[in-house]
C-alpha cells in the first residue's frame, strides 16, 4: 500500500503521487483534511450524545454528480497532514467527547491514515466510504477498523456509469461489503451504540425506485437478518445542473415504496425523515 504506484482504489491509476503525478482523485501523496468536527447527524447508534469525531478528507475516488460534499470531493482540498498530525487530531476529537473516529472518504489517503490508528484508539474507528473499494486494499485494514459504513449506491450499472463514472460499481461494491463483513463479523451493540459491524447506507435517488429495490434485494439475499444494518437515506438534495429526474427531491410515494421493500426483506436499521433533504444539514466546508 503506497502512493508511489497508486492502486489504492478500483480506478488503479498507477500514478506516482509522491512526485507530483495525480490520478482520478487529483490528490497528492499525503492526507488532506478538509474538516474535522463533532458530527451530530450521523446515525444515532454512531453519533450518540457526543457526536461522531468526523474527519472529512479532500478528494474522492467516485466523484458522484449529485455529491453533497462537492465543495471538498472534487480534488485536492484541505490541510495537508502527516500521520503524527492525524493522530493528534483524532486524540483531540476524543478529548472533546467524540463517540468514535469517523474517517470520511479515506481510501486515497490510507498510507498516511493507517499509521495514525496505532496504537488502538479508545473509541471505535468508523470507515465511512462510497462502497467503491478494492478488496485487496480492505485486507490491509483488518484489525484497524471496528465499524464499516459503506454506501451501496447502485445495482444498475447504467446509472452507476452516468452518475459516478463507475459502470462496475455494483460488482466491486458487493465484493467489498462481503469483505467488510468477513473482517468485523455481525453487528455488535454496546447499549444503544454499535461497537462493531457493518452499516450499509443506501441513498434513494429520484425516479430510481427499481435501483433501490434491487440493492435491498441483494442485501436481503446475501446476509442473515441482523447480520448487517441498513441505513435507508431520503436526504437526496439536488446539486448542480442535473437533468430530470435528478433535479428534484425524492417523493413520499418513492420513499414509501422503498421503505416497504426494506421491511419485506426483513432488513433492520435506520430511516430518515423528509426534513433530512435540506442543504442545512450539509457541513460548512468554508
Amino acid at each position: 500500500m503506497n502512493y508511489q504506484t497508486c492502486t489504492l482504489c478500483p480506478r488503479q491509476c498507477g500514478v506516482d503521487r509522491i512526485h507530483g503525478e495525480t490520478g482520478f482523485c487529483g490528490c497528492p501523496g499525503n492526507a488532506l483534511v478538509a474538516k474535522a468536527m463533532l458530527h451530530k447527524w450521523e446515525e444515532p447508534a454512531l453519533a450518540g450524545n457526543g457526536g461522531s469525531g468526523a474527519v472529512f478528507f479532500g478528494g474522492c475516488t467516485l466523484g458522484c454528480r449529485y455529491c453533497q460534499n462537492m465543495a471538498i470531493s472534487g480534488g485536492a482540498v484541505g490541510k495537508e497532514m502527516d500521520s503524527t498530525q492525524l493522530r493528534m487530531l483524532f486524540e483531540d476529537l476524543i478529548a472533546q467527547g467524540a463517540e468514535n473516529i469517523d474517517l470520511v472518504t479515506p481510501t486515497h489517503f490510507l498510507p498516511t491514515i493507517l499509521p495514525a490508528l496505532s496504537p488502538k484508539l479508545p473509541v471505535p474507528v468508523v470507515y465511512n466510504c462510497g462502497g467503491y473499494e478494492r478488496v485487496e486494499t480492505l485486507r490491509e485494514l483488518e484489525g484497524c477498523i471496528d465499524i464499516y459504513l459503506p454506501d451501496l449506491k447502485y445495482a444498475d450499472s447504467h446509472l452507476a456509469k452516468e452518475l459516478s463514472g463507475a459502470e462496475d460499481y455494483f460488482k466491486v461494491a458487493a465484493a467489498a461489503i462481503r469483505e467488510m463483513v468477513r473482517q468485523v463479523g455481525p453487528v455488535r451493540w454496546k447499549g444503544e451504540r454499535v461497537e462493531k459491524g457493518v452499516i450499509i447506507r443506501h441513498l434513494i435517488l429520484p425516479g430510481c425506485v427499481d435501483n433501490s429495490l434491487r440493492v435491498l434485494d441483494w442485501i436481503g439475499e446475501t446476509f442473515a437478518p441482523g447480520q448487517v444494518l441498513v441505513s435507508l437515506m431520503r436526504q437526496y438534495t439536488p446539486m448542480g445542473n442535473l437533468h430530470a429526474p435528478f433535479d428534484r427531491r425524492v417523493t413520499e410515494s418513492e420513499y414509501e415504496s422503498v421503505l416497504s421493500w426494506m421491511y419485506l426483506n426483513k432488513l433492520q436499521g435506520f430511516t430518515q425523515e423528509a426534513e433530512a433533504a435540506d442543504k442545512g444539514f450539509i457541513p460548512d466546508f468554508t
